[in-house]
């Protein structure tokens, strides 16, 4: 394709590494991904794409922008409370980047939408906060045979793997939901502002480098890190032969829908 001058002065840095280059700047602008949950994870994740120039950028979520959302939800601003989140995202990513397409879905995603909803991206990122959409997107992505990006995060840890066909997924790792109040969400344990950022920008660089076809992916490796000891950690993963999903024999063969969490406190 041919840049523009602006386009070349934008990417420049892109552009002068020899892994990139302009053949792989062109991928980035032709690419589609989908972010799901415009939140904590979300936030930085979509940021760092529409600067990178991803030239379709979707982006879903059904809430509006609450006050303790900004804590961590840096693409949000106090002006904006109140205002549908995926139009708050909208509109700074564009402001970073005129150049990329924004989709917004108001909306979240459920067994009957989400099939319908990433079969036309390249590549899809997890960056919600509770267990019924992490399951949901595993076994959606599985099924279509996309690939995606899974993060948690919690008071000071994080998370984060790649699923990519044939290889590891969520459920070979947790193979079912927790039971009810198990485990906590973020909106009633609390968690760090700045380890959105840290866990989203690691999902923002996996996606980029699935694009680009660089450098080694997080498939089969669990990401972890502890930010009060600054303390990093990959565990290996293995495919499990008999993932209720992803195995030659699955026993889950349709989408459901799992309880949604009820807080007191505004969630994600």
């Amino acid at each position: 394709m041919n840049f523009t001058d602006d386009q070349i002065e934008r990417y420049s840095r892109h552009i002068l590494l020899k892994e990139v280059g302009g053949a792989g700047q062109e991928k980035l602008l032709k690419a589609k991904v989908l972010i799901i949950g415009a939140g904590g994870l979300g936030a930085p994740i979509a940021l760092y794409l529409a600067a990178a120039g991803v030239g379709t950028l979707g982006i879903i979520d059904g809430d509006r922008v609450d006050l303790s959302n900004l804590q961590r939800q840096v693409i949000h601003f106090t002006a904006d409370v109140g205002v549908p989140k995926v139009e708050s995202a909208k509109d700074k990513m564009l402001q970073i980047n005129p150049d990329i397409n924004v989709i917004t879905y108001q909306d979240i995603v459920y067994s009957k939408n989400i099939l319908d909803i990433i079969k036309d991206y390249d590549f899809i990122i997890d960056g919600t906060d509770n267990f019924s959409a992490k399951f949901l997107i595993n076994d959606a992505c599985v099924m279509a045979k996309k690939p995606y990006s899974h993060g948690g995060i919690l008071r000071f840890d994080g998370q984060t793997f790649t699923h990519t066909p044939g290889h590891a997924c969520y459920r070979c790792v947790f193979k079912e939901p927790p039971p009810k109040n198990a485990v906590p969400t973020c909106s009633q344990a609390g968690v760090l502002g700045a380890i959105a950022g840290m866990l989203g920008t690691v999902q923002a660089t996996e996606a980029l480098k699935y694009i680009l076809g660089i450098g080694d992916l997080l498939t089969d490796r669990l990401l972890m890190f502890n930010a009060l000891k600054m303390n990093f950690r990959s565990v290996n993963l293995k495919k499990n032969p008999n993932c209720p999903i992803c195995s030659a024999t699955p026993t889950i063969t349709e989408l459901v829908d799992g309880e949604l969490p009820v807080c007191d406190l505004k969630a994600h």
